[in-house]
């Protein structure tokens, strides 16, 4: 198995990482039955891909074998910022047949963490995602990992994210105060609930605690999140 180095700037603070564990704890009470999960947005500028590679690391960090799929085949932010290129063997290698599945799972220098990187980004990942080969490859993970933890783009952008609920045992939303309307935030919701009936509840990022709460028109499943600590 190869291996990536993920080159991260930053680090979180022993407060956020309190937070992560709390998020963790909250989805092992799930239900066991829970191991693949997929956490969506609305926008691109809600921080998915920081609170679900943080999600990620604490669950590894916590001794669980950990799969962290990057699914945004259009704009993948992780790779931007960990500092590794698109063209490396990945998930669009494997949709379209050229590599098998053992060929783009990378272990990582994150002791539990492993990861299945985008590859290139293709001209039709929607239509790459709804071949029978995608959830094959979650289904054999979910044999393997203790956790599969699927990173699409927002679905309030595209439909990817629901195509990929489909194979998922949970969802979840993660938004941000004053990025997204209320409206827009209940439509992306009701989406995710058609692809996925079994609804976690939602992560609310960036959220300045010491203010008023949000008036969305949704209990939030989980209340975390502190102004200025993470971003997408």
């Amino acid at each position: 198995m190869q291996e990536l180095t993920l080159n991260e700037k930053t680090t979180l603070s022993p407060v956020m990482k309190e937070v992560y564990r709390r998020l963790r704890i909250n989805i092992e009470f799930t239900g066991v039955e829970n191991k693949v999960l997929m956490f969506t947005s609305c926008s691109s500028n809600d921080g998915k891909s920081t609170v679900t590679y943080n999600l990620a690391k604490i669950m590894a960090e916590n001794g669980s074998r950990v799969l962290y799929i990057d699914a945004d085949m259009r704009n993948s932010d992780l790779a931007k910022r960990m500092g590794f290129h698109t063209s490396q063997t990945g998930l669009s290698h494997y949709l379209a047949g050229k590599n098998s599945a053992s060929e783009i799972i990378y272990s990582t220098n994150i002791k539990n963490l492993y990861l299945i990187p985008t590859g290139r980004f293709p001209k039709n990942p929607a239509e790459l995602l709804s071949k029978e080969r995608f959830a094959t490859l979650i289904e054999g993970m979910k044999q393997t990992f203790d956790y599969v933890i699927i990173d699409p783009p927002p679905l309030g952008m595209v439909v990817d994210a629901a195509i990929i609920a489909q194979c998922a045992d949970a969802v979840s939303m993660i938004i941000s105060p004053n990025v997204v309307s209320r409206k827009a935030a209940q439509i992306v919701k009701e989406q995710l609930i058609t692809a996925n009936p079994n609804f976690m509840g939602v992560v609310l990022n960036k959220a300045n605690t010491k203010k008023k709460k949000y008036g969305y028109g949704y209990g939030y499943g989980y209340g975390y999140g502190y102004a200025n600590e993470t971003d997408e």
